[in-house]
C-alpha cells in the first residue's frame, strides 16, 4: 500500500473521531491506529528502496549519458583533426600541383624554344642546300643554253 494512502486513513480517522466533550482532544480507536503505523512501517522501506533504486538508476543513466557525450565529444574531436589534417594534405597536394604546372609549363616553354631553334637551323641548312641546288640547277640551264663556256676535256 502507498504510504501517502495510509497517511490519508490516518488523517480520515482523526479526522473523523469522536471529540471528548469539553476539550478539544478527540477519542481515536489505538488499535486502528496501531495498525496503521504497521502499514506505514512495512511500506515505508520498500518505498525508500524503491526511491534508492530509482536514484541509483538515474545516477547510472546520468553517468551513461555523461560517458556517450564524452565518447561523442571525443569522435567530434577526432574527426576535427582527420579533417584539419585531410584539409593541410589537401592543400600540400594542391600547393605540389600547382608547382608541378609551373615546372611543366617552364620546360615546355623550354622545349618549343628549343623546337623553334632546331626548326629554323633545319630550314637555314634547307635554304642553304636549296641556294646551292637552285644555282646549280641554274648553271646547268646556263650550260644548255650555252651561255656558258664548255667545260674543258681533259
Amino acid at each position: 500500500m502507498d504510504v501517502l494512502v495510509l497517511i490519508d486513513k490516518l488523517d480520515d480517522l482523526v479526522h473523523n473521531a469522536k471529540p471528548v466533550p469539553l476539550t478539544d482532544q478527540v477519542r481515536v480507536d489505538k488499535e486502528e491506529i496501531y495498525d496503521i503505523l504497521d502499514q506505514m512501517r512495512a511500506t515505508i522501506p520498500e518505498e525508500i528502496k524503491q526511491a534508492r533504486w530509482i536514484v541509483k538508476e538515474r545516477q547510472e543513466m546520468l553517468a551513461e549519458a555523461k560517458r556517450e557525450a564524452e565518447r561523442i565529444v571525443k569522435e567530434a574531436r577526432e574527426k576535427q583533426t582527420q579533417l584539419v589534417s585531410d584539409e593541410e594534405v589537401t592543400k600540400q597536394a594542391e600547393r605540389a600541383a600547382e608547382d608541378i604546372i609551373e615546372d611543366a609549363r617552364a620546360r615546355e616553354r623550354e622545349i618549343r624554344l628549343g623546337a623553334e631553334d632546331y626548326a629554323d637551323e633545319i630550314l637555314n641548312t634547307l635554304e642553304v642546300n636549296l641556294s646551292k641546288f637552285i644555282a646549280a640547277v641554274q648553271r646547268g640551264r646556263d650550260r644548255l643554253q650555252g651561255k656558258d663556256e664548255p667545260a674543258e676535256v681533259a
